[in-house]
């Protein structure tokens, strides 16, 4: 999302322009990445800002939910969409509890295919965007690469910005799963997983598409399928390289409906906030009054962000558009900030704080 605000906010500058800026904002993640630099922003990642990257990524991509959840565009009344939608999460949390094993791990792909036959069953007028019916079997390789470099200041500017937001998005997101599984090589994890993401964007930019990064929903996932096991992508990855070429069939795999994707991506929100919740309560001092107003005053302005309206987005500067107007690097932003405070924060509050949990009383923690 941060590449794509960069991408929608230079359009007018040519493709040659864009991508050119991609490939040296992959470069520099990548000397981020390689010289270890980031690493050491791995101390100010305490289980409070892990804790609002987990519960972030699910908040601000509701507005995303919201849109897929009602599918204006389907020809079906949205609260017959809505209403399915949520159905279909209930079912799907329902049945996470009853399955056990590869059942399961397995719930999401089950549901797609359920979601998507119950879905046309009960609105067979539906219309589905997703499907390619002109799309070809077979599609090269080096179509459309990005041969001609042209360098435009203020838009090469803009993705600097867009790239250091996505360096603190990986960094978050790989921190947020090391959390989570507690690996002993966290930082080799870092500086490997940054180099990738940054040697990737490189290949994008001369291959004319947007660059990658490390799946922000990634934790949430595993929090699903409960499987952390990086032999799992390499299956993924083969079918991967083989849909790439294959135009029709990545269509119609599009035409799963939008409702139904917007109530899986639901699901995975749900398992996602549980994650974050988890890594909040388990934190080694417990959980204490002034820890909650950090992740609440930074959960709530990464939401405010997120459903601003695209006019009032559309009208910041564009050097801090892919900043200011992406929810997820405000509330990360915030949750690194707020802690400088929070001896201050804490003492200002604690006549009112001490009242309502004791004084010293950590939430979660035998005293």
């Amino acid at each position: 999302a941060v590449l794509l605000v960069g991408i929608i906010a230079s359009q007018g500058f040519g493709m040659e322009t864009i991508y050119t800026s991609v490939m040296i904002g992959g470069l520099l993640v990548t000397v981020l990445g390689v010289s270890g630099l980031l690493k050491h922003v791995r101390r100010f990642f305490t289980s409070n800002v892990i804790a609002v990257v987990l519960l972030l990524i699910a908040f601000t991509i509701a507005p995303t939910i919201q849109k897929l959840m009602i599918d204006s565009q389907s020809g079906i009344s949205p609260l017959y969409n809505l209403t399915f939608a949520v159905g279909l999460v209930f079912a799907m949390l329902l049945s996470y509890r009853l399955l056990k094993g590869i059942w399961q791990a397995t719930l999401i792909i089950w549901a797609a295919i359920a979601g998507s036959l119950f879905y046309l069953l009960l609105f067979p007028d539906s219309v589905i965007q997703g499907l390619y019916v002109d799309a070809t079997w077979f599609s090269g390789f080096f179509r459309q690469m990005n041969l001609a470099f042209s360098i435009q200041p203020g838009v090469l500017v803009s993705f600097l910005f867009c790239y250091i937001a996505l360096s603190i998005n990986d960094l978050s997101s790989i921190q947020a799963v090391n959390e989570m599984l507690q690996t002993p090589d966290m930082d080799r994890r870092i500086t490997r997983g940054i180099s990738i993401t940054g040697l990737s964007n490189i290949a994008s930019g001369l291959l004319g598409v947007i660059g990658s990064v490390n799946y922000t929903v990634g934790p949430g996932v595993i929090a699903a399928t409960r499987c952390a096991s990086r032999f799992t992508l390499v299956p993924t990855v083969v079918i991967l390289l083989l849909l790439a070429f294959l135009p029709a069939a990545t269509g119609f795999i599009g035409s799963v409906p939008s409702v139904v994707i917007g109530a899986i991506l639901a699901y995975v929100m749900v398992t996602q906030v549980s994650a974050g919740l988890m890594v909040a309560f388990q934190g080694n001092t417990g959980f204490r009054f002034e820890d909650g107003l950090v992740i609440g005053a930074s959960i709530l302005l990464g939401t405010l962000v997120a459903f601003l309206p695209g006019g009032v987005v559309g009208g910041l500067p564009p050097f801090l558009r892919p900043i200011l107007g992406n929810g997820f690097v405000v509330g990360v932003a915030s949750a690194l900030v707020l802690p400088v405070s929070k001896a201050h924060i804490g003492q200002r509050f604690c006549g009112w704080g001490c009242q309502c949990f004791g004084s010293g009383t950590a939430i979660g923690r035998p005293r």
